[in-house]
């Protein structure tokens, strides 16, 4: 083995000095958020031009459900258990030198997941085939197991793709992981477009309008399928480039891949956890929606209960969690994407002083973008979903539930955004136990407050207040936490940058207020006003904000 492999835990990307890893992960973010940024755009244009030909009705939220499926999975899996267990053991076997067994390391982990996903598919395709045959079903019931049964093995592939794309962020190679998602959004768009002008569906109205919505929703999921074997296909070439192949390992079952599997029991336990509580969001919100074709009533337990929420609310708080999630997936996952496999690599070091340096940056760096990100969406939420969605089937009133909800949302980011970074600092720890019982207790709350307040006026938006709750309260425990378990975080220093952040905010809010206020303002609902309100709102609301970080020289705070 060469000097560099021993002296670095990856190899360094082209042109890197081998110091730079410590502060470095803030370039390698800005890098992510720039690809991720690209396919959130693409994200928000597929779920616009859904809205526009399926508006927020039952084919739209059959396919939103049955496409969280197996998108589930892979937060379970691909990005979750196995990969928060796999980059740190994989890091610190590159960083020991024996490349060779790393290599095979990687490999066994792969054969061993492909395995899982495919025993896991076959099972449930044969549940979802037993539930259709033996199960009488409503109709709307019935397409989403029929629309689940069609796009179950993208699990195999999604899952594949994101743990693929861990080993190459190992390597520093984060471009190509990051844009995988791009693929699947453009061919999601051309299908729903190309596919309404072929049924000419924009057209048509009543029965036949839902039953060419349903034809294309077919379409659009098996064209999902299409999508993950190009996504994987887009991946090899640069594994082969940093010297991996995945090839089939006889014998999968050695030590690296057990103690793989024993510290993601836990991890895999907490992911279950949190894709359990949005499984319970949507089933919440799909038991308290009536019926479309009639009925009102939930019989439960032996009691009658009032269902209180509309048609399309699924669907309605699927875009306000696309919404919150762009801002979210294009600054604080990139973050923690990057921070991830340095963390990895000195969490078990002797001196953890370079560990607690750079997990205090990424915290800094994530409410730097975290707390106005919350802030600047709630201002312009208005505007922002009018000019994505309301045309079409998507009425002024699904824009007035699904700002309610974005209410809520919005005020959460900065809760998503920290705790990208907590989890990923305790995985590096090896302390899987922690974010599995916080998960746990957040599952508990948010189900304690959601349930509630969806009878209340808030009805659909109650789902979204229980999930701000509930990640506020764990990501501030959680970080107490971590402060205590590692000797000291600098607490202090974080908190005196977030006062001067949320003074930022403020000036920010206050300015915003005063010009939407003023009679120079673009006042309506009509698409080029709110084209207007919110071009301004986000020039106005980018600038204060940056303005004011520099007087208040955080920058220079961040560099410490």
């Amino acid at each position: 083995m060469s000097q560099q492999a021993i002296s670095i835990p990856y190899p360094p990307a082209a042109g890197e000095r081998r110091d730079s890893r410590a502060a470095g992960f803030i370039g390698h973010a800005k890098l992510i958020s720039a690809l991720t940024l690209l396919s959130r755009i693409l994200g928000v244009a597929r779920e616009s031009v859904m809205a526009r030909y399926f508006g927020a009705g039952v084919v739209a939220s059959a396919f939103t459900v049955a496409f969280r499926i197996p998108n589930l999975f892979r937060k379970l899996l691909g990005e979750g258990a196995l990969s928060a267990s796999f980059i740190p053991l994989y890091a610190q076997a590159l960083k020991s030198g024996d490349r060779a067994q790393a290599d095979r390391f990687a490999a066994a982990a792969v054969n061993l997941l492909m395995v899982i996903l495919l025993a896991l598919t076959v099972i449930g395709e044969a549940g979802l085939y037993a539930t259709l045959r033996f199960v009488s079903l409503r109709p709307d019931y019935r397409l989403i197991v029929q629309l689940t049964a069609i796009m179950l093995p993208y699990v195999l592939l999604i899952c594949g793709t994101a743990f693929l794309g861990s080993i190459l962020q190992v390597h520093r190679r984060f471009a190509l992981p990051a844009l995988t998602p791009v693929l699947l959004n453009i061919i999601h768009i051309a299908v729903i477009i190309i596919g309404a002008r072929i049924l000419l569906l924009g057209g048509s109205g009543g029965e036949q309008r839902i039953a060419l919505q349903t034809r294309l929703a077919y379409w659009l999921a098996g064209f999902v399928l299409v999508a993950g074997v190009l996504q994987i296909a887009m991946l090899l070439p640069a594994l082969r480039r940093v010297g991996f192949r995945p090839v089939w390992v006889g014998n999968f079952w050695i030590a690296p891949v057990k103690k793989m599997l024993r510290l993601s029991v836990p991890v895999a336990l907490s992911a279950g956890v949190l894709q359990l509580s949005v499984i319970l969001d949507t089933a919440i919100t799909v038991l308290l929606t009536p019926d479309p074709h009639g009925g009102g009533q939930l019989h439960l337990l032996g009691h009658v209960v009032t269902q209180p929420m509309a048609v399309g609310s699924v669907f309605r708080l699927y875009v306000a969690q696309i919404l919150y999630q762009f801002p979210l997936g294009v600054f604080a996952i990139a973050v923690g994407t990057a921070i991830f496999p340095g963390l990895g690599a000195d969490a078990l070091d002797r001196d953890r002083a370079k560990f607690k340096r750079v997990l205090r940056q990424g915290i800094i760096f994530t409410l730097l973008e975290g707390l106005p990100a919350s802030l600047g969406l709630i201002i312009v939420r208005y505007p922002l979903i009018r000019v994505l969605f309301q045309r079409g089937r998507f009425t002024e009133t699904d824009t007035h539930w699904v700002a309610l909800s974005l209410v809520f949302y919005a005020a959460a980011i900065w809760a998503f955004s920290l705790q990208q970074i907590l989890n990923r600092a305790y995985y590096a720890l090896h302390d899987m136990t922690t974010p599995l019982v916080m998960s746990l207790v957040t599952l508990a709350l948010n189900t304690a407050v959601e349930i509630p307040l969806s009878f209340t006026r808030l009805r659909e938006a109650g789902i979204a207040a229980g999930t701000l709750v509930s990640f506020a309260v764990q990501a501030v425990v959680m970080l107490i936490m971590l402060d205590r378990r590692i000797g000291g975080l600098g607490l202090k220093t974080i908190g005196l940058n977030a006062g001067k952040m949320v003074l930022a905010c403020a000036f920010m809010g206050v300015a915003c207020m005063g010009v939407s206020s003023s009679f120079v303002f673009p006042h309506g609902t009509n698409h080029l006003a709110s084209l207007e309100q919110l071009a301004i709102l986000l020039v106005l609301g980018t600038t204060v904000y940056c303005g004011a970080c520099a007087v208040l020289r955080l920058h220079k705070d961040l560099a410490r």
